[in-house]
């Protein structure tokens, strides 16, 4: 599947995600009900992905986590 029609998939469950839990909520959980769509849909969706940060050809340690890692080739970053 090709990034646009991804983007096109993501973003619709992110409206139905929305538009069924309205505002006002943690980002945890538009994160969670995002991660439960697109596995409902057959998305390849991880979620907390560890992403490693290499600087100067050194792998840094500060551990950053990616919100969801979709299909390995978009990255989302829940925000409220």
């Amino acid at each position: 599947m090709k990034e646009n029609e991804l983007s096109n998939i993501i973003i619709g469950a992110a409206i139905n995600v929305h538009s069924n839990l309205g505002p006002g909520l943690l980002e945890s959980a538009y994160e969670e009900c995002l991660f439960y769509e697109l596995q409902q849909i057959g998305v390849k969706v991880e979620k907390q992905k560890p992403m490693p940060l290499i600087y100067n050809d050194v792998k840094m340690d500060v551990g950053y986590r990616v919100d969801l890692m979709i299909d390995d080739k978009v990255i989302v970053e829940v925000k409220q």
